[in-house]
């Protein structure tokens, strides 16, 4: 009787069990973010699916590197090739939410950066856009403009030679080309409001840009608010500091020309 030759399989199944969990763990990390920004689940389910994703990859990426040195023959090579392919892949996508991690440690814990903290830019017209946010759109007075001057001294009002009239004019194109969603211009009292939304996850921050009158010309003072978290990773100071080194970019052109 002639033996029945069974198929050999591309992958040890140690190995292939190994690769696939490794596959759905990254593709929790993923999802994570993106599910919280399409409504799928809340920031906490996402935060939540990114911290176990993580150490998910980790574990995952354990048994597929130790199964495939048990490989023998003809099965080994297939196997190295897919823990190296696989290993990079995992390390690539779960060093995001551990840099997000370091950076978590590195800033301070607070979500409402301004250029001015005597008299913030306040919230008019989103106010009432702000209906479930958890962070109040009160300033938090000494205590948040302490820790803010300590890690962003370089976060002040600018100053530009330019009426403010024009200064707003380039402001809401600004806002624009960095892709918030305008919300009021109120051009008499030089207030603009906006929403701008993370990449990732999502989150929405609102922002207020205040223009007034000055000796120079023109003071432009913007505040940066996280609707949720206790910290913003740094993106309120990040959001402020591209709009005005833009804004003062766009003036430097007018003044130019």
């Amino acid at each position: 009787m002639n033996s029945v030759d069974h198929p050999r399989q591309f992958l040890p199944p140690f190995v292939l069990t190994g690769v696939v969990l490794t596959l759905m763990a990254v593709l929790t990390i993923g999802l994570a973010g993106l599910g919280t920004r399409w409504g799928w689940w809340s920031f906490r389910t996402g935060l939540g699916m990114l911290r176990w994703g993580t150490v998910a990859v980790g574990a995952t990426l354990l048994i597929t590197i130790v199964a495939s040195l048990f490989t023998r023959g003809t099965e080994r090579r297939r196997s190295f090739v897919a823990a190296t392919v696989i290993t990079a892949m995992g390390i690539a996508v779960a060093s995001v939410p551990v840099l997000m991690a370091r950076v978590a440690r590195a800033v301070p814990p607070i979500h409402d950066i301004t250029t001015d903290f005597e008299n913030p830019p306040s919230f008019v017209a989103l106010r009432e856009k702000r209906t479930g946010a958890l962070n109040s759109i009160d300033y938090g007075g000494p205590a948040v403009a302490s820790l803010q001057r300590a890690s962003y001294p370089d976060i002040g009002p600018l100053v530009l030679p330019l009426p403010p009239a024009r200064v707003m004019e380039n402001a809401v194109g600004v806002a624009r080309e960095l892709g918030w969603a305008i919300v009021a211009v109120d051009t008499a009292a030089g207030q603009i409001e906006a929403t701008a939304r993370t990449r990732w996850f999502g989150f929405r921050d609102d922002v207020a840009v205040r223009v007034t009158p000055n000796a120079s010309g023109s003071r432009v003072d913007v505040r940066s608010v996280s609707r949720v978290g206790k910290s913003d990773l740094g993106a309120n100071a990040r959001r402020i500091r591209t709009f005005l080194i833009r804004l003062h970019d766009s003036a430097v052109s007018a003044t130019s020309s």
